[in-house]
């Protein structure tokens, strides 16, 4: 006679914990697209409060904002006869030049810092 012996109880079970950084994945995305032109109204609208994911909103804004205005006066100035040729040359440059600011601000916010323009991040501390 063989006495049946009942296996151990398994162990309980312990959800893995969450994954490390899924709040700054998070936040990571939404500074990622605070630089992203008319995208920047997303974080500034939904991540109310992260106070550093609203001052990268309020950035891309005021950015945005500049922009705007640089490409009104673009586009009056390439109305005149004579100064419209010179600036269609150099209106690419200008473009060419925004792309990187908003890149180098993308790059500097998704490792935790700052990108300070001058003149520009003093109207985005203001609102």
């Amino acid at each position: 006679m063989t006495e049946q012996t009942t296996p151990p109880p398994p162990p309980p079970y312990n959800p893995p914990p969450p994954p490390a950084g899924s709040g700054p994945q998070q936040n990571v995305a939404m500074i990622v697209l605070a630089y992203l032109w008319i995208l920047a109204l997303v974080p500034l609208l939904v991540e109310k409060e992260d106070k550093e994911v609203q001052w990268h909103a309020k950035h891309g804004i005021v950015l945005l904002a500049a922009e705007i205005v640089i490409g009104i006066v673009f586009a009056i100035i390439m109305q005149i006869p004579g100064v419209g040729c010179v600036s269609c040359a150099v209106y690419p440059i200008y473009a060419l030049g925004v792309v990187a600011v908003h890149v180098m601000c993308i790059v500097k916010g998704m490792k935790g810092e700052r990108f300070i323009i001058p003149y520009l991040s003093q109207y985005a501390d203001k609102f």
